[in-house]
């Protein structure tokens, strides 16, 4: 079976909880910090080589999808419960806690998705762009498109909680 490719950078090897789930053909490298239950995908790459990245608990960084860094000034930093759909990139970025990136998107340095924003599949974030909490921002580059129903909202914390309970079938 084959395995993920973790990698030193700069004599820094990744960190990576034992409870999370890393997937096969998946790259991380560096200064990365992966945090209980958070699951990467098949053929993402998360490269904290020129910088900082750091990904909290029961996030799921689905198949993929890029995370990198701005050389000295831009960490990446996703919190705990995120969901970031497939093929997704996320540069030099602040995705906080229970935010919400749909596939094909690209949140640009210094970009913020807030708890319970919604990034629609295929936006493009630039920089400095934040999507606010309860709101769906969509296209290219990304506006406001509508708040979410009920529905959206709810269904951002079932998501991560279906991708940890996915990650632990592929575990066993």
């Amino acid at each position: 079976m084959s395995t993920p490719i973790i990698l030193p950078f700069n004599g820094i090897m990744p960190t990576i909880h034992p409870d999370a789930w890393i997937a096969p053909g998946a790259v991380v490298i560096g200064d990365v910090h992966i945090g209980a239950d958070t699951n990467i995908w098949f053929g993402c790459v998360i490269r904290g080589d020129v910088n900082t990245i750091r990904i909290g608990a029961r996030t799921n960084i689905q198949d993929g999808t890029i995370v990198h860094v701005t050389r000295k000034i831009g960490p990446t930093v996703i919190g705990s419960d995120v969901t970031i759909g497939h093929n997704a990139t996320i540069h030099a970025c602040t995705l906080h806690d229970f935010a919400f990136v749909g596939m094909h998107s690209a949140v640009l340095d210094f970009a913020e998705v807030e708890s319970g924003g919604f990034l629609a599949a295929g936006a493009l974030l630039t920089p400095k762009k934040r999507v606010p909490s309860g709101q769906m921002f969509a296209g290219n580059p990304a506006k406001y498109f509508r708040d979410l129903t009920q529905e959206e909202k709810d269904y951002i914390p079932f998501s991560a909680t279906h991708y940890v309970e996915l990650s632990r079938k592929y575990k066993r």
